[in-house]
């Protein structure tokens, strides 16, 4: 219960706003992403998404680090948002898993209190507003930069949405990338994405970007055979959202692995005359 001006006790959710994030900020700021202790020096990093036939694939490495040194070998930094979309999180680790969970319930709130579910372009436009909320610790170097992925339910399709820290989503076609690893991981997509690409093809895309990402950038972890972590693999459908048993991960990344003892540069992309 909330007390009003007239000191009437009224619900808490006697409030008019379909946004939750409106809704915390009048009634507890402070547990809003931000505040002082909510900051980490430790930083999320390379996640990659592509397009593919039936909709969209997103797929992260496993590595934090706080300067130069590892400070967690198995982070997940995808999280899914409701059943047709989900957000990669890359910069500071604590303040982003704070505004990717906060977001979930941002949807969730809408959801009840419209009665609907919020289009994708939508969520997009919401989540914006979010990463624009934390432009002043950004603007201190705690910058989190979130990588939103879904299915489109009206037109079919799956679509990817990227953002700088100021907000404002910008769609992207085929494929995106972004922290630390992500000019590597862009320059494997190139080589390798193929418009309407089957959901196994597309992961197996991914996988490499990822691979090539770490080889060349020391803040992005590679597969880590001797402690079994591998790379989180989601994909998001006309059937839903789904995050790849680890096992089946595995064994693609094994068979990657392998692959790359012969040719550690990966595989080429065909030319076409």
């Amino acid at each position: 219960m909330q007390v009003d001006p007239r000191g009437r006790r009224v619900p808490f959710h006697a409030s008019e706003s379909s946004s939750f994030t409106g809704f915390l900020a009048s009634h507890a700021p402070q547990l809003l992403p931000g505040f002082p202790e909510a900051s980490g020096t430790a930083e999320a990093t390379t996640i990659v998404a592509a397009v593919c036939g039936p909709g969209v694939v997103l797929a992260s490495d496993r590595r934090a680090t706080s300067g130069n040194l590892i400070s967690k070998r198995d982070v997940d930094k995808i999280f899914r948002c409701d059943e047709f979309s989900a957000v990669g999180i890359a910069g500071a680790l604590a303040i982003g898993v704070e505004l990717a969970r906060l977001f979930q319930v941002e949807l969730e709130h809408y959801e009840k209190m419209e009665g609907r579910f919020l289009s994708l372009e939508g969520k997009a436009n919401r989540l914006a507003a979010m990463v624009r909320g934390n432009l002043a610790l950004a603007m201190q170097g705690f910058v989190v930069v979130p990588l939103l992925a879904g299915y489109d339910q009206d037109s079919g399709v799956g679509r990817i949405f990227s953002y700088d820290p100021t907000g404002g989503p910008s769609q992207e076609h085929r494929f995106y990338s972004i922290g630390s690893g992500s000019l590597f991981a862009q320059g494997a997509l190139k080589k390798l994405y193929t418009e309407g690409m089957p959901v196994s093809e597309t992961v197996l895309c991914c996988l490499h970007a990822l691979y090539d990402a770490a080889d060349d950038d020391s803040a992005t972890g590679g597969p880590d055979l001797a402690r079994r972590i591998f790379p989180v693999v989601t994909t998001i459908t006309g059937d839903g959202f789904r995050r790849l048993p680890e096992a089946e991960v595995a064994e693609t990344v094994q068979r990657i692995v392998a692959e790359r003892m012969d040719s550690p540069d990966g595989p080429n992309a065909p030319l076409r005359g």
